[in-house]
């Protein structure tokens, strides 16, 4: 059964590839996204890497969490199931702006 990873603190220059070919170093990688603004095509700075096994993806965490890759340090574990994030929702309430009224 293969497993998700995030990836966190990724150069602005990673490619999906070259995250592919890094964590290949840990076992067999199913799939690597790094995840880019839908305005610039920029890497937010994360993504997610899906290895084959449980055993491949507990490997990569030892194996790359904290290390140094394209001058930045890796934050890497499990990926949750987005419905397990918290979700604040609090920035979009109140509305737009409002309009001024002379009386």
């Amino acid at each position: 059964m293969s497993k998700t990873l995030y990836v966190g603190g990724l150069s602005y220059g990673t490619t999906d590839e070259s995250l592919k070919n890094y964590f290949a170093g840990a076992g067999e990688v199913v799939s690597a996204q790094v995840i880019t603004d839908r305005f610039s095509g920029r890497s937010r700075g994360f993504g997610f890497v899906e290895m084959a096994s449980d055993d491949e993806a507990q490997n990569a965490i030892e194996m790359f969490n904290g290390q140094e890759f394209e001058g930045r340090k890796l934050n890497v574990n499990i990926a949750r199931p987005k419905s397990d994030q918290p979700r604040d929702n609090s920035k979009f309430r109140g509305g737009g702006r409002r309009e001024r009224r002379s009386f």
